[in-house]
């Protein structure tokens, strides 16, 4: 590996563990800003929703602007509005003003959607440029960032910290990460400068639905919505179900999930040597299925401890999902890029919208059972398995050497 690759990797794994830290240091100090703005949990919940339209904004938004700027410039801005978004968000609960609050939301989530898939797009391209896996262990980092963040969230909670300045210290670790990270990065990986003639790919929405005409692509596409759905469902509402389904405290609820985050970062950071060893199908194959089995454990245990200790599978299980998919969409000689931006927007996508779905279920069925649905979908991943090649360390680079750095 060169050295500008090497520093370019450095970089994608730094910034990550400094997302993931950010993002986690929100999610801890949410109790803290509902206190601040002195609003009703309903109130709170429209607040919250600044997260979601942002975020979702964010990751339509992010394909289009790699292929017309470049990942750099793309991660560049998505940088911009992570950091503006948690001032806002400190100043908001500082002075009491719920709308101010949720703008600032709509500003971090657009900068983490915008981010992340272009971050997706450049993790592959490193990853063809050395011919190992670098994805699992990207995403492992945005894991282990988390659980870094759920930590200090607690303890600076636990400390009566003040909550804007403890979000206005992570901003300025998110952006020396981010300085970090787009110095590093080569200029224009992802940018669609001659489209082929013939393909059909020109820009926006026509050229990213162009890539969905692969059969192959669909399937992936299925799989990384799948394993979304199942990673985003117990970010969603493991702490709800253990409370509500096996009458838990709330701090044994937060304990749970933070469990499944460290399986998940476990199963992330340990995951390139077994891809190297049997490829991408044979290890999403064994994952949908323990994720299965941790899952069917979760809906039909006797005891909370079986099912807090079934998280472990659960979580190990979906660990690997959305960056081996989004790896497998990158393995095409042209349309690269624009697979990975389809893949890792299909899959932002079921994470941030589908889970939330499931509480009309809960409200008939209750959340045990609801949990069914996430089985089956991880279920269907293991079968649909073999879609995404094997993938394995003795495939030769798919390019000779990074782009050019500026």
């Amino acid at each position: 590996m060169d050295a500008v690759t090497r520093r370019w990797r450095a970089a994608l794994f730094l910034f990550m563990l400094a997302a993931g830290t950010g993002m986690a240091s929100w999610v801890a100090r949410t109790p803290a800003v509902r206190d601040g703005l002195d609003v009703s949990t309903g109130a709170m919940g429209l607040v919250l929703f600044g997260l979601s339209t942002g975020s979702m904004a964010g990751v339509m938004a992010s394909g289009p602007l790699v292929r017309r700027h470049g990942g750099r410039t793309t991660i560049l801005g998505g940088v911009v509005l992570i950091v503006a978004g948690l001032l806002v968000v400190a100043a908001g609960t500082a002075l009491s003003l719920a709308a101010v609050v949720f703008g600032g939301l709509a500003l971090f989530g657009g900068g983490m959607g915008m981010s992340e898939v272009a971050f997706n797009i450049e993790g592959a391209a490193v990853e063809s440029a050395i011919g190992r896996p670098v994805l699992p262990v990207l995403h492992g980092c945005f894991s282990l960032g988390t659980v870094v963040g759920a930590l200090l969230g607690m303890a600076l909670t636990a400390a009566a910290f003040p909550v804007g300045w403890h979000l206005t210290l992570v901003a300025g670790l998110i952006a020396a990460a981010g300085t970090r990270a787009v110095l590093a990065i080569p200029h224009g990986t992802g940018k669609d400068d001659a489209p082929a003639a013939g393909s059909g790919q020109g820009g926006g929405l026509r050229g990213q639905l162009h890539v969905w005409r692969d059969r192959q692509l669909v399937l992936i596409g299925v799989i990384v919505l799948a394993m979304a759905f199942a990673e985003g469902a117990a970010n969603d509402w493991l702490p709800l179900l253990m409370v509500d389904g096996y009458d838990v405290s709330p701090t044994a609820g937060s304990l749970t999930f933070l469990v499944f985050a460290a399986s998940m970062t476990l199963g992330r950071l340990a995951g390139g040597p077994f891809l190297e060893r049997f490829g991408r199908a044979k290890v999403v194959r064994i994952s949908g299925l323990t994720a299965a089995l941790g899952l069917a454990v979760v809906i039909v245990a006797p005891s909370p401890v079986m099912a807090g200790a079934a998280t472990v599978l659960w979580g190990l299980g979906a660990s690997l999902g959305f960056p081996v998919t989004v790896s497998a969409a990158g393995d095409h000689p042209t349309d690269a890029a624009a697979r990975v931006a389809a893949v890792s927007t299909a899959g932002y996508g079921a994470f941030l919208v589908g889970p939330p779905a499931l509480g009309f279920l809960a409200d008939h069925i209750g959340l045990r059972l609801t949990m069914t649905v996430v089985l089956a979908l991880v279920a269907l991943a293991a079968a649909l398995a073999g879609a995404l090649g094997p993938g394995r360390e003795g495939d030769e680079p798919r390019v000779a050497a990074a782009p050019d750095a500026v």
